[in-house]
């Protein structure tokens, strides 16, 4: 049986289980995925809970949470006001809405469906997990807009993988820039910043970000690549263990990556994200007003998938 249910913590848990790859998830907290594992190996790739599962309550901080697991960013990373009629005003909170609040989940066909409502915006997110091979975890995503106007958001996976010092990271070759989201003491600069991928400053020869830093350095980043993407791709590979992992997504519809790098410098937590997402620079007013962000058409849907394999 690939899916069963279970409880942990007093919440539901669905487990999906192939010969190669198990993931566990919580509906009720956003969805979270709080495991993905590799069966053959024995590595678990997600950043673990330092305790019991907690809920958050709905508008919260992010920061609250405890650094770990997979959640879903929508439709917006940093809180922000919508700025288009009719939703003119309307707040949305910090890393969206939807990791803080319950989803509905049930298993058919060997998938596992799950859906949420939106609270401020009238929308429907769902996804569906399925194993198109042993060693492969696929989530289709659609977003369904049921108003009369057109809805834009930002889509981002925000998967906080377990990392050691000097795991590589790799990204199609012709990307040869980024633009700064967030940096620590400003070590890559402010907000917008473009550097160099992957020597972003040339006065600091030393900072590399294709690798993964050491947890007492207590850097922390978050970057865009610019442009267009060549491929929808990037993966996180250890060489000492010889394993890693490689994410698959459609530029088409999901036209920008993003890196987390928190190695100690954000609340003093070590773990790194690879982000696929439909929109730029984690805002969604700001995306919007620069015309890099998904729309959903008034009454239709908008859909788009994520695959992350063994390699």
């Amino acid at each position: 049986m690939i899916w069963s249910k279970g409880t942990l913590d007093g919440y539901e848990v669905w487990t999906g289980r192939t010969a190669a790859m198990e993931m566990v998830m919580v509906p009720e907290l956003g969805s979270r995925v709080i495991s993905l594992r590799n069966r053959r190996t024995g590595r678990e790739w997600l950043t673990q809970p330092g305790g019991k599962l907690e809920r958050s309550e709905y508008a919260s901080s992010f920061g609250n949470r405890d650094g770990s697991g997979w959640d879903e960013m929508f439709p917006t990373i940093n809180p922000c006001r919508y700025p288009a009629f009719p939703w003119e005003g309307a707040e949305l909170p910090d890393h969206g809405e939807v990791w803080s609040i319950p989803w509905e989940a049930y298993c058919a066909q060997e998938q596992l469906h799950c859906s949420v409502q939106g609270i401020r915006i009238p929308y429907q997110l769902r996804k569906t997990y399925s194993f198109p091979r042993e060693d492969c975890l696929r989530i289709d995503y659609a977003v369904h807009n049921p108003s009369p106007f057109p809805f834009s958001f930002l889509w981002a996976a925000h998967p906080l993988f377990q990392i050691e010092e000097g795991m590589e990271i790799i990204v199609p070759e012709e990307l040869r820039e980024i633009i700064v989201s967030y940096s620590a003491q400003g070590r890559l600069g402010e907000t917008g910043a473009i550097g160099k991928w992957p020597k972003p400053l040339e006065e600091r020869p030393d900072i590399r970000l294709n690798r993964t830093g050491n947890p007492l350095e207590a850097s922390a980043e978050k970057f865009y690549f610019t442009g267009e993407l060549p491929d929808g791709r990037a993966s996180i590979y250890d060489p000492v263990a010889r394993e890693g992992l490689g994410v698959l997504f459609p530029k088409e519809q999901v036209p920008y990556l993003s890196i987390w790098a928190n190695y100690g410098g954000y609340q003093g937590q070590y773990h790194l994200a690879i982000e696929p997402a439909t929109g730029l620079l984690d805002d969604l007013s700001y995306a919007m007003g620069q015309s890099a962000v998904a729309e959903v058409p008034a009454g239709g849907t908008y859909t788009w998938h994520l695959e992350m394999c063994w390699i």
